[in-house]
């Protein structure tokens, strides 16, 4: 396991993040868009909602990841008879010393594991307001501070609505992103036979990455560079989700920021220190989809959120330098490689 002293470049601190890659999607098999995904949203400090049917793998890609860095899990099953004390944590009489002892919760964690957090009550999904916005903890006026690196995986199941409670719009602003793993490819599930017939991979699973080095990466994304011209890319985008008839809630800023955070971290993760155009377009639609509300009139055509955001990306106009922009193409992709900075020798993609 390789530590990172304070003088590490970019370049030097990817290869950790290409081991935690290649650790998880030893254990999901055929999904290397989602492993990314799930990557940008750690290394941009945010959080990550897993919404798919059951079977396809949603707890096994928040535990993969989990045990691929060396550092503390919890994982909390939310049921309906969960209780917020039960997350954040409570404070106790101690009779010899006359005082009240503060017992820490599952939340007190560098990656917490929420599977079927629809599950839970509202009151009790409320409690992970604060530690996800402010990565703190107020009990009895009292503020604990979360551990560093600090994120929550949270799984639910949108097709079984018996027994759950939907997030409410606040719930789900606080997660940078969401994702669906989807049914894997024919090859996938043949070589997934393969690997899981026996034992659960999870079980041979070693940490190829300690919590240092995830605060490194972090660091390091921290510093990459987002040009003018991109930053108003992105807030055309989030601002035209505000006024689309197809919406009656569009994205809030902390989307815009979560967007561009995102977009950093996909940057630092292809081995550049400068943001493209290209990382918003990629990272669009798993960060707003999930805010936004259709209309009635939306739902009633079957117009989902995604698809609404792939005609913002179309009809916004893409930068094509750090000055101009460029009309939209079909795909929403520019018809070629912004001048934004000149590659990196020896950068890499993971």
């Amino acid at each position: 396991m390789t530590t990172y002293d304070d003088r590490a470049s970019l370049t030097d601190l990817t290869t950790t993040a290409e081991r935690v890659r290649a650790s998880v999607e030893g254990v999901i098999e055929g999904k290397p868009e989602v492993v990314r995904l799930s990557l940008t949203v750690l290394l941009a400090e945010g959080h990550l909602l897993i919404e798919d049917v059951p079977g396809v793998g949603k707890t096994m890609l928040a535990k993969a990841l989990a045990r691929s860095i060396d550092c503390s899990v919890r994982r909390i099953q939310f049921t309906p008879d969960l209780l917020p004390s039960d997350i954040t944590g409570v404070s106790i009489f101690d009779q010899q010393r006359r005082e009240f002892e503060f017992k820490p919760g599952a939340i007190f964690a560098q990656i917490v594991i929420g599977d079927e957090i629809n599950r839970a009550s509202p009151k009790t999904q409320s409690a992970l307001l604060e530690s996800m916005e402010e990565r703190q903890v107020t009990i009895d006026g009292h503020s604990y501070e979360l551990p560093d690196p600090f994120m929550v995986v949270a799984t639910q199941n949108p097709v079984e609505m018996e027994g759950t409670y939907p997030l409410p719009e606040a719930q789900r602003d606080r997660f940078m992103a969401r994702v669906s793993i989807g049914y894997p490819s024919p090859e996938a599930e043949l070589q997934m036979l393969d690997v899981h017939g026996g034992l659960s991979p999870l079980d041979d699973l070693q940490p190829v990455a300690h919590a240092h080095d995830i605060v490194k990466l972090i660091d390091a994304v921290r510093t990459v560079h987002v040009a003018d011209a991109v930053r108003r890319y992105a807030v055309e985008l989030v601002g035209a989700t505000r006024s689309h008839p197809d919406l009656r809630l569009g994205a809030s800023p902390r989307a815009t920021l979560h967007l561009l955070r995102a977009a950093k971290a996909s940057a630092a993760l292809s081995g550049r220190d400068y943001a493209l155009p290209d990382d918003v377009q990629a990272l669009a639609t798993p960060v707003l989809a999930h805010r936004l509300l259709p209309t009635a009139q939306a739902q009633l055509n079957r117009r989902t959120a995604e698809q609404v955001v792939l005609e913002i990306i179309q009809r916004t106009p893409v930068p094509t330098s750090a000055g101009d922009t460029a009309p939209p193409v079909p795909g929403g992709r520019e018809p070629g490689r912004p001048l934004y900075h000149q590659q990196q020798p020896g950068a890499r993609r993971l």
